[in-house]
């Protein structure tokens, strides 16, 4: 399911998603009362990562369809957490399709990606990610 976020609070106002919690297999986004193996999340709302939707797999990586939902939402920055070992690729035509539009894009350790997308969260930034939480 989708969870989306009460908001806004006053006019104009996002609730912004962030991950309050990480371990092997299991994440928790603040406001939302499932935990994920893997997840997307974007301002106001997350989702389970569910690989299968569109055959994504270690190699060749995330897959531009992937990532198609959370930018949709009008992120401005993207953030891809690539598993705890880093296992999960990033091809370069996923890089290059975030880029074409106008998207900066952060690739870390999730880890690592989780603490950059909750800092980008509390300066308020237009930020959206997809976690992978093992491997």
């Amino acid at each position: 399911p989708v969870h989306i976020l009460s908001w806004p609070r006053s006019a104009g106002e996002k609730t912004l998603s962030n991950i309050a919690s990480l371990s092997w297999g299991r994440m928790n986004v603040k406001g939302c009362s499932s935990a994920y193996k893997d997840c997307k999340v974007w301002p106001g709302g997350s989702r389970a990562w569910d690989w299968r939707e569109t055959g994504t797999d270690h190699h060749p990586g995330v897959q531009p369809a992937d990532l198609e939902e959370v930018l949709q939402k009008g992120v401005a920055t993207l953030v891809i957490g690539r598993g705890m070992s880093e296992a999960l690729q990033v091809p370069s035509s996923t890089v290059d399709f975030v880029r074409q539009r106008g998207v900066e894009l952060i690739v870390l350790q999730t880890e690592k990606a989780i603490t950059e997308y909750n800092n980008l969260v509390g300066q308020g930034a237009k930020v959206g990610g997809v976690f992978h939480s093992t491997c």
